[in-house]
């Protein structure tokens, strides 16, 4: 009982964190209340939250298989394009605020979640084909919003199908090259490392995670998603779009949490100087994951970005403020009409 619950609490840290949970291990002792697994019961949780919310699940025909998505609301398309190693319930927190103003898409990008493939491995090649396939079933243009590697997946469509992208928000995330700092990895090898990883991608002031967590993040991290992708390195570089920015011609909103430290505000400050039109804002006290780590702030902010005017290219906005990080007060940004 005491171990079903430790992971029971477990598991909710880490759907705060949006984070796809694994079952336990087969040769690791459970109490029977635990199978399949409290982890994988708090991933199904938020994406039935989804469903509660109002959004239907659907499966569609997309290249290489099955895609999954939940779809609701009325008005402009809005796709939501979760990180790498995550599922579509990492938006349930978010989802729900933007269905009165927008036909909302969560999608389970190709190999997460239940969208095919679900083994193997998972070139970045088959990401984008999939999310590209659905973006061009749609009637009209989309706004993407992408958080990590959704963000590098929004930016590629948004500099493949300009027509199909009407606007795009990229959430600490982009097609730019990022080096993490010295002992910080995707994929950690040992507890240390998942401790320092997820240390990286929060803020200070949150709690900091149990060992068991930290462990099943270790057991999952070269099996699960993340590792499958990093299997083609090549694959991965051959979509980064640096020195290629200025070619993007959708209008671009950034929002950053400032507290991320495995890729750092830098990181969004080299996108805003490299692209045509582009506007920075930066949420305080949010790391990597705000749609998970700080949802109301960050669903503020993102109601309040898309209510204003599209970023303009410098030479369409004359007497503009001077360009710079703007940052979102606390509680700024009430939803807007």
């Amino acid at each position: 009982m005491r171990r079903a619950a430790r992971r029971a609490a477990a598991g909710a840290l880490l759907a705060a964190l949006g984070i796809a949970a694994p079952a336990w291990p087969a040769d690791q002792e459970v109490s029977p209340e635990a199978t399949p697994g409290p982890l994988a019961r708090m991933a199904a949780a938020a994406r039935q939250a989804l469903g509660e919310a109002g959004l239907e699940r659907r499966e569609v025909a997309a290249a290489g298989g099955r895609l999954v998505i939940w779809r609701g609301g009325a008005g402009p398309h809005l796709v939501l394009l979760h990180g790498s190693g995550q599922q579509a319930g990492a938006w349930a927190a978010v989802a729900p605020g933007l269905i009165d103003a927008f036909t909302v898409h969560v999608l389970d990008l190709p190999g997460h979640g239940d969208s095919a493939p679900a083994e193997g491995p998972l070139p970045m090649a088959r990401v984008v084909a999939g999310v590209e396939a659905y973006l061009l079933s749609l009637d009209g243009p989309a706004i993407l919003v992408g958080n990590s590697m959704g963000a590098w997946l929004a930016t590629l469509e948004a500099h493949r199908h300009p027509g199909k992208v009407s606007r795009a928000v990229l959430v600490n995330g982009g097609a730019l090259l990022n080096v993490p700092a010295p002992g910080l990895t995707l994929t950690p090898a040992d507890r240390e490392g998942a401790r320092r990883l997820m240390a990286a991608l929060r803020d200070p002031a949150s709690a900091p995670l149990p060992d068991e967590v930290l462990d099943d993040l270790v057991l999952r991290s070269r099996a699960g998603p993340t590792g499958r992708m990093l299997q083609d390195l090549p694959g991965l570089m051959a979509h980064l779009l640096d020195g290629r920015l200025g070619e993007v011609e959708v209008p671009v909103d950034i929002l950053w949490g400032a507290s991320d430290r495995l890729i750092p505000l830098d990181y969004a400050r080299r996108m805003e100087g490299q692209l045509t039109r582009a506007r920075l804002t930066v949420l305080e006290g949010c790391g990597h994951i705000p749609p998970a780590e700080c949802p109301q702030a960050f669903l503020a902010t993102l109601r309040t970005v898309l209510a204003q005017s599209p970023p303009a290219a410098p030479e369409e906005a004359p007497g503009a403020e001077e360009p710079g990080a703007r940052t979102a007060e606390p509680g700024e940004g009430e939803p807007a009409p």
